[in-house]
């Protein structure tokens, strides 16, 4: 270390200072995307004495280096792109030709009257029906986005959190009803319903009645559903919105916490709990920050589900995680300059050790993407995985002293943020205080002044302009839609059991007002054909629908 320590003095003298004075200051310090200043050389004399012991080994606790041994070598990690647009038709036609071309598991995105709990013949969606995502009302909706796609046999995840309690219980029937074997069901629902209070707002219900609706999913996916992920918790969301890398696993990390509590509340094992949450983690273009933050969340949340929780199931212990290329990184200048970004943001994902994948699209900043530039998303993750070589070795990037450094800096400055949560009382406390909006707003603020002002270059934005008009063939949704799904709507309602529909939304309203677990109740309303929409008033009944406090942030 003495040695160490004089020849970096030696070579800072003779070699670093000379260059300064030959480039300019502007070599010697850069900023990260967060603003956390960087130097211009790490070696062992920056990490931690102990430095071995916290980095261990794939598949062994703190797991900061993966949590399998071989990682890709045994397994690569699941190829999911997202897709969901207009009519469960359309969805499903785009599933399966994904499938075709080497998607080897499906991500639903639903439209927002799904996410809100509103039918499509509502008020509240009119102009909003199959836009950001499908429309999904009825089992019959579900049955025909799988149409052809046996369920027993492909991973879903489905990023649904207000409603997702009615869109599983939608997704069981309509697996029992295509003589799917549910308990083979695998896959993953989001059902974090606090990071939507905090960064995307769909939310229906109270904080705390939410949380109990979700951990009631949970308990009862453990138990029928056994090889389902029952919760995801996001911090992509979180990031989307305007947060640094740090708040990004800070926030989340909480709010597993928080879920971890609520759920030892609620009397579920805490070892089983964990053995079935994952996380979903955003992956920004400054590749280092990027690997260090999945390797820092691996590492704290081992030692939080140990250390806190008093759970010594290595399996309860292991974060596992999807990544998804950051959509608010892409730009409509020069759209296919996103390809790049796309690149080089999943590289940082494989590198950090996730579990499965999702590439955006070229053309996303413009519309719904078409068939070939989702096909070159997905070609972007194949050639990582086949031609790069980045997937014979289990954290190639371990040991690297800046990689360290920076993993150890964003531990550090999460513990820092996880204190002050503590401090208010926790995650669900310090939403309803406002600290996480305030908090994502201002790093928002501070990102975008920072573009404007040429302080953080986005090629083809501020820098490297050029004038075009950009030409790419885009999707849009029939304008027809909202029209033709209130037809189908309202042919169901007069197909069914009406009295066996009002007879089970009212015991789903009585059970609820009740405070024991919901779902059994609502997968008999999918199986009589309760809609969605008649489903979710029935709960908000119950629970009113949440109206956060006035004031500014």
């Amino acid at each position: 270390m003495k040695r160490e320590r004089r020849n970096r003095r030696h070579w800072e003298k003779e070699t670093l200072k000379p260059a300064l004075e030959r480039y300019g200051e502007r070599r010697d310090e850069f900023a990260t995307l967060s603003g956390e200043v960087v130097g211009p050389v790490y070696t062992s004399e920056d990490l931690h004495d102990d430095a071995d012991e916290r980095l261990g080994f794939p598949g062994e606790y703190p797991f900061a280096r993966g949590i399998h041994p071989t990682m890709y070598r045994g397994r690569l990690w699941t190829m999911r792109q997202y897709a969901g647009f207009g009519s469960a038709r359309e969805t499903n036609e785009r599933f399966r030709y994904l499938l075709d071309h080497g998607q080897t598991g499906l991500s639903v995105a639903f439209d927002l009257p799904t996410q809100m709990g509103y039918d499509a013949d509502h008020p509240m969606s009119e102009g909003e029906v199959g836009r950001v995502g499908v429309s999904v009302c009825s089992v019959e909706d579900m049955l025909t986005l799988f149409r052809d796609i046996p369920l027993d046999q492909v991973s879903t995840s489905m990023t649904i959190n207000a409603t997702a309690p009615m869109l599983m219980a939608m997704y069981i029937v309509a697996a029992e009803e295509t003589g799917a074997d549910v308990s083979a069901l695998r896959g993953t629902v989001q059902n974090d319903i606090l990071k939507e209070y905090a960064a995307r707002g769909t939310y229906i219900y109270p904080p705390a009645d939410s949380v109990k609706f979700a951990l009631g999913l949970s308990a009862y996916l453990n138990k029928h559903v056994p090889k389902w992920n029952t919760m995801s918790v996001s911090g992509y969301h979180i990031r989307e919105a305007g947060a640094t890398a740090v708040q990004e696993l800070a926030f989340t990390l909480a709010d597993a916490t928080a879920y971890v509590e609520a759920a030892r509340w609620a009397g579920i094992d805490g070892a089983a709990f964990c053995s079935r949450l994952s996380f979903f983690f955003d992956a920004h273009s400054d590749l280092f920050e990027e690997v260090a933050k999945l390797r820092a969340a691996r590492r704290m949340w081992a030692s939080i589900v140990r250390d806190r929780f008093g759970i010594d199931s290595p399996r309860a212990q292991m974060l596992r995680f999807h990544t998804q290329t950051a959509g608010v990184s892409l730009t409509e200048q020069q759209p296919d300059v996103n390809v790049v970004r796309v690149a080089l943001q999943a590289l940082s994902a494989v590198l950090g050790g996730t579990q499965s994948l999702h590439t955006n699209s070229r053309d996303e900043a413009l519309a719904l993407p078409t068939e070939e530039s989702v096909r070159l998303a997905l070609r972007t993750q194949q050639v990582i995985a086949e031609e790069s070589g980045v997937a014979n070795v289990a954290d190639p990037l371990g040991g690297s002293y800046f990689v360290e450094w920076l993993t150890d800096r964003i531990e550090r400055e999460v513990h820092e943020e996880l204190h002050k949560i503590d401090s208010m009382g926790g995650a669900i406390a310090a939403i309803e205080e406002g600290y996480y909006q305030r908090s994502i707003a201002r790093s928002a603020y501070d990102q975008q002044r920072a573009v404007e002002e040429d302080e953080r270059v986005i090629v083809g934005v501020n820098r490297y302009r050029v004038e075009e008009t950009t030409r790419m063939e885009t999707l849009s949704v029939d304008p027809r839609m909202r029209e033709e799904k209130t037809a189908r709507l309202s042919d169901l309602r007069a197909g069914r059991d009406e009295a066996a529909v009002r007879d089970a939304l009212e015991r789903l309203a009585a059970e609820t007002r009740d405070g024991d677990p919901a779902m059994p109740l609502l997968v008999e309303c999918a199986r009589k054909r309760a809609t969605l929409g008649e489903m979710s008033a029935a709960i908000e009944g119950v629970y009113g629908r949440y109206e956060p406090a006035g004031g500014e942030w």
